[in-house]
């Protein structure tokens, strides 16, 4: 049995709402730089990462041998990394610019309602783990 305060699910809770967060950042230096000459819109995925770090695939016996590799199995929800790369989907206009301002603001409300609704499944879970620490003892 692990030792482990936190189950699966509240780490991988955790990790959404970090990522939920740097991703706002992104889409919001897009909305910043939308009039800036030459400047490439950056796109952020991590869910296919989250993924398989939450081993819903039912991977559980692998793990990476190689820091490099993709992290899975035990421990491997801290170790996720987001990759920041220029949006291959973007159309570029007369000025070199590829932010769309109507898909980054579309983007922008989606990543706040999750943002919102992993923090509210977060706090619910603390609020469970707390209940089971205080109520427990009476």
């Amino acid at each position: 049995m692990s030792n482990d305060i936190f189950d699966k699910t509240t780490l991988g809770l955790a990790s959404a709402i970090n990522f939920r967060v740097l991703r706002n950042n992104v889409i919001s230096s897009n909305i910043a730089n939308s009039e800036t000459p030459g400047y490439k819109a950056k796109k952020l995925d991590f869910e296919a990462a989250l993924g398989r770090a939450l081993d819903t695939d039912g991977l559980r016996g692998l793990s990476a041998l190689n820091q490099r590799h993709m992290a899975m199995g035990p421990g491997s929800i801290s170790k996720i990394r987001a990759d920041v790369y220029d949006n291959p989907d973007a159309n570029v206009t007369n000025d070199g610019n590829t932010v769309d301002m109507e898909r980054e603001m579309a983007a922008l409300a989606e990543n706040t309602i999750l943002y919102k609704a992993a923090l509210e499944l977060i706090n619910k879970k603390m609020g469970a783990l707390r209940y089971a620490v205080t109520e427990g003892r009476r």
